[in-house]
This record gives C-alpha cells, structure tokens and sequence, in this order.
C-alpha cells in the first residue's frame, strides 16, 4: 500500500520554508499532496488558482527527484477530512519553533481524535528558514523591501509584479 502524505496550507506565497517541508516530506512517502487551504473569510494577495500553478512549479521538481509522485488539491473543510478523503495517512506539518509546537501539538491531538488512521509527522525546519513566513514575505513585499532569500526566484518574480501596480 502507498504512503500517501497531505501537506496543508494557505502558500500565498510558496516560500524557501515550505520547500524545505517538501524536500523533507517526498522521503517519508510515496505519493505527496500539496493541499491549499480555501478560506473564503481570508482575503489572500494570490487566487488560489495562482497558489496551485506556484506549487506545481516549485515542488514538482523535488518529488521527481525523490521519486516520489506528486499533486497539488484544493479544500475548504477540515483538514483531517481533506487528508482522509485523499487517502492520506500521513499530515505533515512543519514545525519552526516551540510556539509552533505548542499549537501544532494541540491540533494534532484533535486530529487523532477525528482521524486516528491519519498521522501526523512534524517536520522541524532547517535553521536556515526557521524564521520565514507567509506573512511576513508579503509584509516585506508590500512595503518594497528585499524579500529574495526568503522565495525561489520564480516566485520573488510573481510577488514583484504583483505590488509593481
């Protein structure tokens, strides 16, 4: 039976730290699922359409090399539900710090409760991009400050064009 892993998230945008998780995540399963979250209540600065078209673009190339097969989904109900109607087994969830921890503990609890066939596996960021977040490479972004270490390089291009307007 493959091991097949939902990695969740928002990804507005892909950064060096959720290609980390990646790299991370393609050799602890067979088949990887990169699952953008839809939250109508949340405004994001790329449609989620863009989102999947980043994912693709940047992780793909991972899993290939990995030889673990790959897909990027979309959901917009619980995520232990999502993995499970994946077929996942597996949740990754990458970890940056104890803060992190504490509330990743606290979901995974949860999860277990609602889906205990689903796993959750704690992926702890390399030091390099612990201290890199979505919001915060946005908050960058906005403000015209230089954000390149923080995003692969076709992804730095899309935020650019995206606050040249």
């Amino acid at each position: 039976m493959p091991r097949i892993a939902l990695y969740p998230g928002s990804f507005d945008p892909v950064t060096n730290g959720h290609l980390d998780v990646v790299q991370h995540a393609v050799t602890l399963c067979d088949h990887l699922i990169v699952a953008v979250a839809i939250n109508p209540g949340k405004k994001s600065l790329f449609s989620t359409e863009e989102r999947l078209e980043m994912l693709k673009a940047v992780c793909a190339p991972i899993a290939k090399k990995a030889g673990c097969t790959f897909e990027t989904s979309t959901y917009d109900n619980l995520t232990v539900t999502a993995a499970r109607a994946a077929g996942a087994s597996i949740m990754i969830r990458g970890l940056r710090d104890g803060t992190d921890l504490d509330y990743e503990m606290q979901i995974a609890g949860m999860n277990q409760t609602m889906a205990p066939e689903v796993h959750t596996v704690f992926v702890p960021a390399s030091p390099a991009v612990r201290p890199i977040t979505a919001t915060l490479v946005r908050q960058i972004a906005g403000m015209g400050g230089d954000f390149s270490a923080f995003v692969p390089p076709s992804i730095a291009a899309k935020l650019k064009a995206k606050f040249a307007g």
